[in-house]
């Protein structure tokens, strides 16, 4: 085995296009369409990566499941000169969208600014080195590039992850980028432009509404595409069962994947916290402070599996699902403890005897 291959092995998370590679390179070398400037496949074999499908012989795995046309307006935004906001409750895969999006246009994810109160200006435009600047004042060798700059020059792809936690300062230096698809480098006397292919996707959280909100001037330079949550069960599920899948294998973690009834129960869970009434519409529950989204279920159960191989039987048991709950719902133990033991004594110690283990485990928890 060759040191790259160790190295992979090893890795704690594959980007999308090294772990989608065979798919990748199938749909490009089946690709009959026509292939924008700075793209490595047309848009429709990008939309066959994103939903599902074949390539020749070889199957290509949904990265995304939901509503179709909500992709193809995703795609053909970044085939204009538009960038793309895709918008939506935690949970709802705009992250994954967005990574597995560039992996199949540009084929590398990794030109990413993470959006926190502390990103600054320096992070979406350039900075310096400042040894190097000190040492011979400003040059081209001690110009640091964001990840939006290299991908400017590259003609590919930049990722902007939950734009609504900057600041608005920093927010607004997208906009002459956006505009004039150029970063002027003053103390250089140039100006970096983009090349063909360059595009940004930004991700915003529903839930930061309000904490740095986009002005209108901002908003105008994209194009909003917003994911919403899996509208009915079965969507849920499907999307549930698929990635818990994918990170057990990918964590080799030595547990049975979970039975359609576990998987059920945690989906109707959250499905009635989230909405705040019972799935048969007959009860109202209160709701807790945390997020109860998609993305929580998911991280719930391999949390579970990881329980029961490591310190059960390896089947995964009502005890360990309980053990999951406790901490996916009750995030503030004063107000969370209380919803979630109403919701245990209003609504599932009524369901009946295939609930009963559930109930008494995450009862037993919550005292």
């Amino acid at each position: 085995m060759s040191t790259i291959q160790k190295q992979t092995e090893n890795m704690m998370r594959l980007p999308a296009e090294r772990l989608y590679a065979d798919e990748i390179a199938a749909l490009i070398k089946a690709d009959k369409g026509k292939v924008p400037t700075g793209w490595q496949m047309s848009p429709q074999a990008v939309f066959t990566f994103i939903t599902g499908g074949k390539a020749g012989k070889t199957v290509i795995t949904p990265k995304y499941i939901g509503n179709k046309r909500l992709v193809e307006m995703a795609i053909a935004t970044l085939v204009t000169d538009r960038a793309l906001l895709l918008i939506g409750e935690p949970g709802t895969a705009k992250s994954w969208l967005s990574e597995n999006l560039t992996a199949a246009i540009y084929g590398h994810s990794g030109l990413v600014v993470q959006g926190t109160a502390g990103t600054t200006e320096e992070q979406v435009r350039y900075s310096w080195n400042y040894a190097m600047l000190l040492a011979n004042g400003p040059t081209p060798e001690a110009l640091v590039q964001s990840p939006i700059m290299r991908a400017m020059e590259a003609g590919g792809i930049a990722r902007f992850e939950e734009i609504s936690r900057c600041a608005s300062e920093v927010q607004d230096a997208l906009i002459s980028i956006l505009s004039e698809k150029t970063i002027s480098v003053p103390e250089l006397g140039k100006e970096v432009s983009a090349h063909k292919g360059f595009s940004i996707i930004a991700t915003a959280n529903t839930r930061d509404r309000g904490v740095n909100e986009m002005s209108a001037a901002l908003k105008r330079r994209f194009n909003i595409v917003v994911l919403p949550t899996p509208s009915d069960m079965e969507t849920e599920v499907e999307i549930v069962k698929k990635r818990v899948q994918e990170i057990a294998a990918a964590y080799d973690l030595q547990s049975a994947a979970p039975a359609d009834e576990a998987l059920h129960k945690v989906v109707t869970i959250f499905r009635e916290l989230r909405n705040g009434m019972t799935l048969d519409k007959k009860e109202k529950v209160k709701s807790p402070a945390g997020v109860i989204s998609t993305a929580e279920a998911i991280s719930l159960l391999t949390n579970s599996m990881a329980l029961a191989a490591s310190f059960g039987s390896g089947e995964l048991t009502d005890e360990d699902l309980a053990a999951g709950l406790q901490g996916a719902i009750v995030k503030d133990d004063v107000k969370d403890k209380l919803v979630w033991k109403e919701y245990l004594d209003n609504v599932m110690k009524k369901r009946g005897a295939e609930w009963r283990g559930l109930y008494t485990a995450c009862k037993e928890l919550n005292e």
